[in-house]
């Protein structure tokens, strides 16, 4: 009995200690004005076709979306670029094919019905171009990371010197966001990298916010119609409960009351 106590104890102060430790570690992320939050939220447009443009021109040098098709982009409830637009960007992009009448392979440009094109031709050539660490797939990485979008957007604007000492290994890089402060991913926004098609200014804060959006859009490209869903259910709900209500009050009101 003694044993179990003793135990039972050992276990009760590791949970506590550790405990501690994730509460020490916990940082408070970045806030911004999300327009997809709360039961009325939506995307917005703008910040979706920007975001897009940032994955395109930054993220996607390494960084893939294997379960995007181009034609999504033009789709009710994402960036909805126009399906001529849609259609411009996947033919913007060399797809490989085949294999065609003699068994070869070939390269063709892209269609509405591709899937996003992919930074590297499988997960040992991506490792092998980013120091043995291999680029997550960003589809659904923001439903993948604790944090969410809060996380993500703080993150991009997280890089800063390492405190004195901190050692860092070659490669590595200071993020008081990341789990352990410690990323291999050097910092992909600067104020300036890229220039937006519709004259926003592309600051860093700009540019994670729009990113942000997209990759939201992305892990949850039904999120628009799900609200409009719960709203209804919500309305059908509280109709349902006063026809209930009048109906009981009804029911009863025939019922004579005990003396």
């Amino acid at each position: 009995m003694k044993k179990i106590f003793k135990l039972f104890s050992i276990i009760i102060l590791l949970s506590l200690n550790s405990y501690s430790a994730i509460s020490a570690e916990k940082v408070e992320y970045l806030k911004t004005d999300w327009s997809f939050k709360g039961l009325f939220g939506k995307f917005d447009r703008a910040s979706l076709q920007r975001g897009y443009q940032v994955y395109t021109e930054v993220c996607a040098a390494c960084h893939s979306m294997k379960y995007l098709s181009y034609r999504n982009l033009s789709e009710k409830g994402g960036p909805e670029f126009s399906v001529a637009q849609a259609k411009a960007i996947a033919a913007s992009f060399e797809v490989t094919d085949g294999p065609n009448s003699d068994g070869e392979m070939f390269n063709r440009p892209g269609k509405l019905s591709d899937k996003f094109v992919m930074p590297y031709e499988n997960v040992k050539a991506a490792e092998a171009a980013n120091g043995g660490a291999y680029p997550p797939d960003m589809s659904v990485l923001v439903k993948a990371r604790g944090g969410g979008v809060d996380y993500i957007y703080s993150l991009l604007q997280g890089y800063e010197e390492a405190p004195s000492g901190m050692t860092l290994d070659d490669g590595v890089h200071y993020n008081k966001y990341m789990y352990g402060n410690k990323i291999k991913m050097s910092a992909p926004l600067s104020d300036g990298i890229i220039e937006y098609s519709d004259g926003t200014n592309a600051s860093v804060q700009q540019m994670s916010k729009d990113v942000t959006t997209f990759l939201m859009w992305a892990a949850e490209p039904s999120l628009e119609t799900r609200h409009q869903m719960g709203f209804k259910a919500i309305v059908y709900l509280i109709i349902l409960t006063i026809l209930v209500y009048f109906s009981m009050k009804r029911i009863w009101s025939r019922v004579e009351s005990e003396v």
